[in-house]
């Protein structure tokens, strides 16, 4: 686990500015504290930073290359089907001199050329120098687990696997992106390739970017190497299900248990962290290090299902019980996430990050598991409003439930009302698919008319909308169920855009490396291929896995109410976070005065403290969508 950085200059002839290099290479110390690393060659400058896990000695430092000094690689991330990729590369005639999966990437890239990303079994992001070709290949893992950012100038491309490490360059513009605000402020993230800043972007996971510098002008050309469909070729029992599911994830959680470092996991107590344990469990001849964190508000603390777990399987478990310093870490955690990204869960994770790495330097996780198997709540009301609620005449709909609500809510204007109003409105969305857009939604396009100025929505006039944006993402699923297209949204967006990013920057923010076993990508083809009716049955989400899980979990933690991995914003924005919020977005000089509406965000202040109707999330978005621009605009 690592990070990097590099430029390449369209001209051959045209040096890099090393010192330049250097200095974006330090500006992501973080990820990588254990050695640096810089190859220059006239127009090529690649550095990296090493995060020591696999091959503890200097044979594993980057960039590395072949043994010609032709190919050069830096590297970001663990393919943990390297050992057998290295053998089946020994019997083609290849020999090593070091025992990374760096060095296995630069052999099989000779072997197979770019058809090699499709060997890789982990997360990676990664940049390829063929000084014979005249060739760069930029690569991301299949689910984005590994970040890489790029900027495509006139005469040069930069990139690296943070923003950060290439802002700096002068010929860099920093821009403002309205249609990625435009969408962040719906989604609560900035979705892929977009960044936040015009022109500067993002690969898709599962692409590769070729940039040919042989015939003189620059081919820049980007591609798909993996896709994920919904499908159901296999028609099999429940019983052969549960096989199935466990056989692949106990190979999975296996892999990810190589490292030559100090190894632990994240535990909350939930369905799919207690699954990846327990596996491990089963093939640790030492107790497991596990790590929760708990808040002292109860409705926050799952600290007991946690202990619960780790009693269970007899886990080496450490408890964190933090009081959140809000207004201290929320400027720490803008820069460290430097797009505009308003997931509040980052501050649990922060800090579970920061108190994990005093023990451990890699840590598994459970992320994937709502991904896999339909785990959020929406997704059952997804299913009900298309089986059933759209089979209720439209004047019934129309004129009394819809009508009732808005009744009700009028009366009551509390959170509960709100909450059905929303849902009763978004269940008349269409198509269908725009239904599950609306439940996820900060702030919809209606609310959003309310907050932009004029010039913003000139500005927006001729942008892609976010219903555009999520609807071509279904399309892509090749399925005609509204689970499995919201899921594969969610597979291709909020999980590499908001999830997997969330996790990346705070663990690297200290060192500490993050695994993810259900986010391999034999497991991720396996639950598409399963109906969506056994990842829901009767309105219990991910029903298959579950029932997988059963004699190995208590029932207790299985079928236990899902909470989410929050904090108390509703709280804050009422006490401490009351007059900073309004210092900050109330400020005639705030830089979202430009293109959102100081009244409207007046009123949602307001609304938010004087009745009992919860905006933290929009305020949230609001406040660190500022607190960004000031940053980094």
């Amino acid at each position: 686990m690592c990070g990097f950085t590099g430029r390449i200059n369209f001209n051959l002839q045209q040096n890099i500015n090393e010192a330049l290099l250097r200095k974006a290479n330090q500006a992501i110390s973080h990820r990588g504290p254990d050695d640096d690393g810089i190859y220059l060659k006239q127009n090529v400058g690649l550095a990296h930073r090493r995060l020591s896990i696999i091959d503890l000695s200097p044979s594993g430092h980057q960039p590395m290359s072949n043994k010609e000094k032709s190919v050069w690689l830096i590297f970001n991330g663990e393919i943990y089907n390297f050992l057998d990729l290295r053998t089946d590369l020994q019997k083609k005639g290849y020999s090593f001199v070091s025992k990374t999966d760096t060095e296995v990437i630069i052999y099989l890239y000779e072997a197979y050329g770019e058809e090699c990303f499709k060997l890789l079994r982990g997360m990676f992001s990664l940049a390829l120098w063929d000084d014979r070709k005249k060739k760069l290949l930029l690569a991301r893992d299949r689910s984005g687990k590994k970040p890489l950012k790029y900027y495509v100038g006139k005469d040069f491309i930069v990139f690296g696997s943070e923003l950060k490490s290439f802002l700096n360059y002068p010929d860099v513009p920093r821009r403002v992106d309205l249609e990625a605000i435009n969408h962040y402020l719906t989604l609560q993230y900035v979705p892929s390739p977009k960044t936040g800043f015009k022109d500067i972007k993002k690969l898709p996971p599962a692409h590769y970017l070729s940039l040919d510098l042989s015939k003189g002008n620059p081919e820049i050309k980007i591609q798909a190497y993996w896709e994920m469909t919904y499908q159901y070729p296999l028609k099999l029992s429940i019983p052969e299900w549960k096989e199935k599911i466990l056989h692949i994830l106990e190979e999975s959680v296996r892999l990810r248990m190589i490292a030559d470092v100090p190894l632990g996991a994240f535990l909350s107590g939930g369905l799919d962290s207690s699954a990846i344990v327990a596996m491990m469990a089963k093939h640790s001849p030492q107790p497991i290090k596990t790590f929760s964190i708990g808040f002292h508000e109860k409705d926050y603390n799952e600290l007991p299902y946690a202990q619960k777990v780790a009693d269970q399987f007899s886990t080496d478990h450490t408890e964190f019980i933090v009081k959140p310093d809000a207004l201290k870490i929320l400027p720490k955690l803008v820069t460290a996430y430097e797009e505009p990204y308003a997931d509040s869960s980052a501050i649990p994770t922060w800090y579970l990050s920061e108190l994990t790495r005093q023990q451990v330097t890699v840590a598994l996780n459970g992320d994937g598991g709502d991904e896999n198997f339909a785990g959020y709540g929406m997704f059952p009301i997804h299913q009900f409003a298309e089986n059933y609620y759209g089979r209720i005449p439209s004047w019934i709909r129309n004129k009394i439930i819809i009508s009732g609500i808005k009744t009700f809510h009028n009366l009551r204007k509390n959170n509960f009302s709100e909450r059905c109003l929303r849902f009763a409105t978004s269940f008349e969305k269409q198509p269908n698919d725009l239904r599950y857009l609306y439940y996820i939604s900060y702030f919809t396009p209606e609310q959003k008319q309310d907050l932009y100025k004029s010039v913003m929505k000139q500005e927006l006039a001729t942008s892609q909308s976010t219903e555009n944006l999520f609807l071509k993402l279904c399309e892509q699923s090749h399925s005609q169920n509204v689970v499995d297209r919201a899921l594969y949204f969610n597979f291709r967006s909020y999980l590499p855009d908001d999830l997997l990013v969330k996790v990346d920057i705070a663990t690297m923010a200290f060192g500490l490396e993050g695994r993810s076993p259900l986010l391999d990508h034999h497991f991720l083809e396996l639950s598409a291929q399963i109906p969506w009716d056994l990842k829901i049955k009767k309105g219990e989400t991910k029903y298959i896995f579950k029932k997988a899980l059963e004699g190995i979990l208590s029932p207790e933690i299985i079928y236990r109410k899902k909470k989410g991995f929050g904090v108390p914003l509703e709280h804050w924005f009422r006490n401490e976070f009351r007059d900073y919020a309004k210092e900050v977005l109330l400020n005639d000089h705030a830089k979202i005065h430009q293109w959102l509406r100081r009244e409207a965000i007046a009123s949602l202040l307001e609304e938010h403290l004087v009745t009992q109707i919860n905006h933290a999330n929009k305020l949230w978005a609001l406040l660190t969508l500022e607190l960004w621009m000031q940053n980094y605009l």
